[in-house]
């Protein structure tokens, strides 16, 4: 694709530096224009973490580094990076500057990591890739560079209900930090063991050593991750069951959580099958319980109630929330819309999944990373009754100009404070019922 993409709803391959903010203790180091990591902190907000944002070390790369190399400014930032920052693992992640110079960044970074330095090198030009694929880059090189140097110490799926989730990517999803709690809760609620990664929940780099321990792996995405995914299946044999999106509601949960099942004992976990189900129906029995009040809502509610839907987000959360809406709610997806560039050899099976969510309606599914055209599209669409956006902050006037209610639930999100909320689940079901009616009650004064 060419020309000007207005409204992107993510970064260039520089923002995977979320990720590595995302890892208790870690740190990003940027070999790249002081810029960048402004640049990234303004797009996610609140978002600066153990050293994330404008705390980065950076080599703020100028026309002095582009004439003469900045190898040896970097040298100088990392050391002294040690020196300031207790961490536990540093990533360097290069600028465009950096890749367009040609800096052999991976040779310093072995000379540290020669030294003893939990240290890890991953080229990230924002002409590579957006940040949804440089989130596996940023992955598969620490478990290449930095979980490797453990293997020893970690038999490969030596631990039978062990997995490793690769799930919502930090920051990008405003709820990952949820939406991760809620998966290990669900998970181990089911009897597995869950190594989440990225978050407070997760156990820092000392959870990443043991990733080999797992005897499997759980992909919760449509595309993004795959390559961290196949990674691991090719480097420790560890296979991969892959949920193609959000799992939300009673529905898709109690799905995902029995396609889980099934995986794990064809790969001979040991799990309590009686206790699993007991489990689940728990967890079902306390939704719907929620659904009976929410029906005496919607029943005696006198006014006006959204009926249909645009959302404007990634693959997984259009598909998720798309079969949620229709099911469990009521309120019917009208045009949907990917915003994530997603590559088109992923395109066809993510339509294939959105039509399963039903065999009498059609849901019109348009791939389009330019938010703008996006807009138009839905200024120029007519449906009778009261309408929702599900989208970014970027859509709230849109949604001021067709008169309809208004949810943000994604990135960029200047218009929500998110801390642990999460969408993922039976619960996360719910809380996005409130959200909506919550939106929907705030117009009537």
């Amino acid at each position: 694709m060419s020309g000007i993409i207005e409204q992107e709803r993510y970064t260039c391959a520089i923002g995977a530096l979320q990720s590595v903010v995302a890892i208790p203790k870690a740190v990003p180091v940027l070999h790249s224009g002081p810029g960048c990591g402004n640049m990234i902190q303004g797009f996610f907000e609140r978002s600066t973490g153990y050293a994330g944002g404008s705390t980065s070390p950076c080599t703020n790369f100028s026309e002095q580094e582009v004439v003469f190399g900045g190898i040896q400014r970097l040298r100088q930032i990392i050391t002294n990076t040690y020196k300031v920052l207790d961490t536990d693992l540093q990533v360097v992640l290069t600028g465009c500057t950096a890749g367009i110079v040609g800096d052999d960044v991976g040779s310093l970074v072995a000379e540290f990591r020669a030294e003893g330095r939990p240290i890890v090198a991953v080229e990230t030009p924002g002409f590579k890739c957006n940040n949804f694929e440089s989130h596996s880059l940023v992955v598969n090189a620490i478990i290449d560079q930095y979980v490797s140097l453990f293997d020893g110490e970690n038999p490969v799926r030596s631990e039978k209900n062990t997995v490793n989730l690769l799930a919502s990517l930090p920051y990008q999803d405003p709820f990952w930090k949820g939406n991760l709690g809620e998966y290990q809760r669900l998970l181990e609620g089911v009897g597995l063991k869950v190594q989440v990664l990225f978050g407070p929940k997760s156990g820092g780099v000392n959870e990443w050593q043991r990733i080999p321990r797992a005897n499997f792996n759980i992909l919760v995405a449509p595309w993004h991750g795959q390559p961290i995914a196949e990674h691991l299946e090719e480097r420790y044999g560890q296979p991969y069951t892959q949920f193609p999106h959000i799992p939300v509601g009673a529905n898709e949960t109690e799905r995902f959580l029995r396609q889980v099942l099934t995986f794990a004992a064809e790969r001979h976990a040991e799990i309590d099958e009686a206790a699993a189900a007991e489990f689940i129906r728990r967890e079902r029995e306390a939704y719907y319980e929620e659904i009976d009040n929410l029906a005496t809502f919607l029943l005696e509610f006198r006014y006006g109630l959204p009926n249909h839907v645009h959302i404007l987000h990634d693959a997984g959360y259009v598909v998720g929330l798309s079969k949620f809406l229709l099911h469990e709610v009521g309120i019917v997806p009208k045009e949907q819309f990917i915003v994530d560039n997603t590559p088109e050899k992923f395109q066809e099976q993510i339509r294939a999944e959105l039509k399963t969510t039903s065999d009498k309606r059609d849901i019109p599914l348009i791939f389009e990373p330019d938010a703008g055209r996006t807009q138009e599209i839905i200024r120029g669409l007519s449906h009778g009754g009261r309408g929702l956006i599900i989208g970014s902050g970027w859509d709230k006037e849109l949604a001021r100009e067709k008169n309809y209610d208004f949810l943000s639930a994604a990135a960029p999100s200047p218009y929500r404070l998110v801390l642990t909320t999460h969408y993922v689940g039976f619960s996360g079901g719910l809380r996005v019922i409130e959200d909506i009616y919550d939106a929907v009650l705030a117009t009537y004064r």
